[in-house]
């Protein structure tokens, strides 16, 4: 199937952490959302809705969400989990269709991990535990620290990209910046927001 068979209406992330609640696997919301997560309030409008999670532990939390199909996502192509193959190593995305109402809900980022570490699938010498890569909203709902979040973001630094910058950077502290600028310099080294970010 081609993935525009189906439209996207994401989950707010709210359905995720209650479909989610009983699963003792470090997931956390990923991308736009998380940055509207930390920053207390939704601020702009989201097609869809990322959760990050180990590769390895990817099934445990697929399973909790058992009314979904997933399909990892390919170029130009989405093939169904059971028959991805050598797909599952190479794309990372994994998106469950509500079969019922042909409607994508939430895009499951699998992440290199090692045991309760975080490996940066664009850079594996960035490495976190994470008790460091999560927080949590008043609520409980977990998601991905920005400054990861962003480092993510600069490849492409859309203009919804930036958007997302110019509102976390006044509520990152010096040591935060410090750690995001350090990131850009060794994955993006010569990245226009390192400046942004002095």
């Amino acid at each position: 199937m081609h993935p525009d068979d189906a439209d996207w209406e994401g989950w707010r992330p709210e359905t995720a952490a209650h479909a989610l609640a009983g699963v003792d696997v470090p997931w956390a919301v990923a991308a736009g959302w998380a940055i509207d997560l930390f920053l207390g309030h939704q601020r702009r409008e989201h097609d869809d809705l990322e959760l990050a999670v180990p590769a390895s532990r990817f099934r445990e939390v697929a399973g909790a969400l058992s009314k979904l199909e997933f399909h990892v996502i390919g170029p130009g192509t989405s093939v169904p989990v059971d028959r991805a193959g050598a797909l599952l190593d190479t794309h990372h995305q994994t998106w469950g269709l509500d079969r019922a109402a042909n409607r994508w809900r939430v895009d499951l980022f699998r992440e290199p991990s090692d045991g309760d570490t975080w490996i940066c699938r664009r850079d594996p010498r960035i490495r976190l535990p994470y008790s460091e890569v999560i927080e949590h909203t008043n609520g409980g709902i977990p998601y991905v620290r920005p400054e990861i979040v962003l480092l993510f973001k600069a490849k492409h630094a859309r203009p919804k990209d930036e958007g997302d910058l110019a509102a976390v950077l006044p509520r990152l502290d010096a040591s935060r910046r410090r750690l995001l600028a350090g990131w850009l310099e060794q994955v993006h080294p010569v990245h226009f927001w390192i400046a942004d970010l002095a």
